[in-house]
């Protein structure tokens, strides 16, 4: 398994980046890396909801698994190769004054033999780039801009 952690402070409150995230189909709005996104359930939001997003040629599925407003959101990826076995990102928001450190939090799970690490060790520097993207689109965005 490997695990890639990336963090920023915002200045905004936690409900203000909660507002963002909460929108969970509207990431292509503000993620310079996501091409399109929309809803694949009725729900909106919580546990159990569904979007599709595409980024470049790739087409995922991502279900909340946890649904903590202001607090937490995480979110299981399926559509990955099969060498893949799961992928989950998991946001994280803790008050720190006047700002917000957001984390994102990738764990992905190859398998544990070897050659099976070293795919999750390349798939999740993949995913930390995308999570540098992320935060800073987040960012962005809690200032009216898209990056």
């Amino acid at each position: 398994m490997a695990v890639v952690e990336r963090t920023v402070s915002v200045n905004a409150t936690p409900s203000e980046v909660w507002a963002i995230l909460a929108n969970f189909a509207a990431i292509s709005g503000w993620a310079s890396n996501v091409d399109h996104s929309c809803l694949m359930t009725k729900q909106t939001s919580d546990v159990g909801t569904v979007r599709r997003i595409q980024s470049g040629g790739t087409t995922v599925l991502e279900t909340v698994k946890v649904w903590e407003p202001e607090q937490q959101l995480a979110y299981e990826i399926t559509g990955l190769p099969p060498a893949i076995k799961r992928v989950t990102n998991t946001w994280r928001l803790s008050p720190n004054g006047h700002q917000t450190e957001v984390t994102l939090t990738s764990d992905v799970d190859a398998g544990p033999r070897p050659p099976q690490q070293l795919i999750a060790k390349v798939v999740g520097k993949k995913l930390g780039e995308a999570s540098d993207q992320m935060l800073a689109g987040l960012t962005a965005a809690l200032w009216g801009t898209r990056v």
